[in-house]
């Protein structure tokens, strides 16, 4: 005997929505990904040093170097002067140690940063200033370290005494 239940009702069945079903994984990365890395590889920040014993030299090549590189389409993100060394040369007469001449010497130095550089179009910037370097000043390119950016700034010698007064203030008195 077969009861029909009047009062049941058969419920629809719910359907997973077909966005849910076409998704697929892949190992691949979306093309716009692809768009948003450099055509080619790079350099992230370089620091070009130049360094060498005639200031108004320096200063214009200094000037050379930063034009070049931005008219290459290279960022030059900063570039500074760093407080020039003074040196002491003595001469001595040959075959002897009596001193002939005695020099003071002060060595300045820039540096020129450039950020993002194209590792092809390197050679090409170096070859450039290579071929323009002026007598006495040498070029030395460089990664940028946080140690090169401590090196630019004086150091305050006021500042320094002040702090040894306090810490010989602090000293527990025997």
């Amino acid at each position: 005997m077969i009861r029909f239940l009047s009062n049941l009702r058969v419920l629809p069945r719910f359907s997973v929505p077909q966005i849910a079903q076409a998704r697929c994984y892949s190992k691949h990365d979306p093309d716009y990904l692809e768009l948003l890395k450099p055509k080619f590889p790079q350099y992230e920040t370089v620091n070009i040093r130049l360094t060498g014993y005639d200031y108004p030299i320096l200063e214009s090549y200094q000037k050379f170097v930063h034009n070049t590189a931005e008219y290459m389409g290279f960022e030059v993100a900063d570039s500074w002067a760093v407080p020039p060394k003074k040196l002491q040369v003595q001469r001595f007469k040959p075959d002897s140690a009596v001193v002939d001449g005695e020099y003071k010497l002060s060595v300045y130095e820039r540096i020129v940063q450039i950020d993002d550089l194209d590792a092809p179009m390197y050679p090409i910037l170096l070859r450039i200033l290579q071929a323009g370097i002026p007598e006495g000043v040498t070029l030395e390119v460089l990664e940028h370290t946080p140690e090169q950016d401590e090196i630019r700034f004086v150091p305050d010698s006021e500042l320094i005494a002040l702090k040894n007064q306090l810490e010989d203030m602090k000293k527990p008195k025997k």
